[in-house]
């Protein structure tokens, strides 16, 4: 399960690779960097099952506490970077965070370090410099912190190198993306088990499905606090290969990084495929994507058209998975089944067993929509909130569970994402998934971004409304928003007019010059703002 027998076995082999810079930790330095910081977890008093946070940009150290973590019976929470410090303190208190690991180099590290002031140990992240108002160079508060905090080096130096003759073995406790709401903690499964044990269900899932080994070179452009990078590059290290990471998503960089490094494996999100599809040809051409075996998406319904270009483009290779931070089901499905079975997120079987219930909990037939729910013999619980636990179970069955998701199934049991329950569209009585909208908007050249979503009104309750942002920047900047948006609106209404039903097309465009997505592609629609719209159209279909 851990990687300390690759320590042993290719102790100069890279672990982790970092993109920007080429820096290298090896399995010889994971191994006893992680083991360093168990031992100094085990000896500020904990155990099995207490927790640590750790908020940081892409680096080395969060895989280091992570397995440090994973080889100490602890809970590990990863988190979101640019939450704002009272959104990091409300999750750092929520999982009782004995530990909280923080880097120096975030621009709001002094207010990080404030808000967990109360919290037993915080340990800086970083080298010497110092944040403002912050961490001096000998690991002391700089500049008026009412407490001494922590160097990470220097916790790393002072900690035990002996390996103990127990290590339990820990888990990540992750939050959910918090984007209908308040980020909920999810509870894994009881820890038990030595870190030796190899039956970890998501490592033996996703090395037998998508042929994690040795000579994996798995590449990560997203941000570690997210539940598939992290737990991918576990699975990556459980095998004995190599993580790329970059710092941030670069569409051109990410196809140069697959080249330099010979990429075999690689994760992503469907704004990141439609990014690289908007490349020029020439650029998409000459990319050699060749090493590529496996291109897995996922964490947001990907639109037919992007995902049959992209394995156009670089061959039979894409797979996706449906799954959420939850883990109450999985369902994955390959490139020759997704041709077959456009719109398709797979069969379920993976884990757990899919059904599709209506308002009351009936059970679906093929082809009707309905709450998707997974059959689980452990269903998972949200750490602190049985309310929020009890909205998740099925009113007759108390094994299936559902996290809010809108879906349908065919007669061979593949599954079709429709939307979330929070963004069905009610107008003049009749439904309507705004994520169909959105993925028949996606390549549409004028369009850089999309959002479709309801807003009341008193004739049909909801009229269909779309935020939007040019694809040409200089559009935007127009000397007349008006008509520059009014243009947009002709095309968005000329390339819908033949693919959806008229009470589909939005009624109203909003021109805005950026929408809230997470940094990992989600869009956070409960951010939409209507006083920053540059332009607001009326569509005409």
């Amino acid at each position: 399960m851990y990687p300390g027998k690759w320590a042993a076995q290719t102790p100069d082999k890279p672990a982790v690779i970092m993109a920007d810079t080429g820096a290298q930790l090896s399995y010889a330095q994971l191994e006893e960097r992680s083991l360093r910081l168990a031992n100094h977890f085990r000896a500020a008093g904990l155990g099995v099952g207490d927790h640590v946070a750790v908020i940081a940009e892409n680096r080395f150290e969060i895989i280091e506490a992570y397995w440090a973590a994973q080889r100490s019976g602890v809970l590990i929470t990863v988190v979101n970077r640019h939450l704002t410090p009272s959104e990091v303190s409300y999750i750092v208190h929520d999982c009782d965070a004995a530990i909280v690991l923080v880097s120096r180099t975030l621009e709001h590290a002094y207010a990080l370090i404030e808000a967990c002031a109360d919290v037993p140990e915080i340990i800086v992240i970083g080298g010497s410099s110092a944040p403002d108002r912050g961490v001096g160079a000998d690991g002391v508060d700089g500049g008026g912190a009412e407490r001494p905090l922590l160097d990470y080096e220097a916790v790393l130096a002072a900690a035990s190198p002996e390996r103990p003759d127990y290590e339990a073995r820990g888990d990540d406790m992750l939050y959910s993306s918090g984007t209908t709401g308040r980020p909920k903690g999810i509870l894994p499964a009881p820890l038990d088990q030595p870190v030796e044990d190899p039956n970890v269900a998501i490592v033996q899932l996703f090395t037998k499905l998508l042929g994690f080994n040795r000579d994996t070179v798995y590449l990560s452009p997203a941000p570690l606090y997210h539940a598939a990078p992290i737990r991918f590059v576990m699975t990556t290290h459980a095998q004995g290969g190599t993580a790329v990471i970059m710092p941030r998503f670069e569409e051109r960089e990410a196809l140069t990084v697959i080249e330099r490094y010979r990429v075999t494996h690689s994760q992503w999100v469907p704004t990141m495929f439609v990014r690289m599809l908007k490349l020029p040809e020439e650029v998409r051409r000459a990319a050699d994507t060749s090493s590529l075996r496996v291109a897995v998406h996922a964490a947001a319904p990907c639109p037919v058209e992007v995902k049959r270009a992209m394995i156009e483009w670089w061959g039979p290779v894409i797979w996706e998975y449906y799954a959420a931070t939850e883990a109450n089901g999985v369902t994955a499905i390959s490139s020759e089944d997704a041709l077959a079975h456009p719109g398709s997120v797979g069969r379920d079987g993976l884990k757990g067993i899919a059904h599709i219930c209506g308002p009351d909990g009936e059970e679906l037939p093929p082809g009707e929509a309905g709450v998707i729910y997974f059959e689980n013999d452990k269903a998972f619980e949200y750490s602190k909130d049985a309310d929020k636990t009890a909205g998740t179970r099925h009113p007759d069955h108390p094994t299936w569970t559902a996290i809010g998701d809108l879906g349908w199934m065919d007669e061979d049991r593949f599954l079709y994402l429709a939307d979330r329950q929070r963004f069905l569209i009610s107008s003049g009585g009749v439904n309507i998934y705004p994520q169909e909208i959105e993925n028949e908007l996606a390549l549409l050249p004028a369009l850089s971004d999309v959002a479709v979503v309801g807003e009341p009104d008193e004739e049909l309750g909801q009229i269909v409304v779309a935020y939007a942002t040019a694809a040409d920047p200089s559009s935007a900047d127009d000397a007349d928003p008006q008509a520059a948006a009014e243009a947009l609106a002709a095309d968005v209404v000329a390339h819908l007019r033949d693919r959806l039903a008229r009470f589909k097309i939005p009624r109203v465009l909003c021109v805005v010059d950026e929408l809230p997505r997470t940094p990992t592609g989600k869009l956070v629609k409960r951010n939409l703002d209507p006083a920053r719209v540059r332009a607001r159209v009326p569509l005409r279909a």
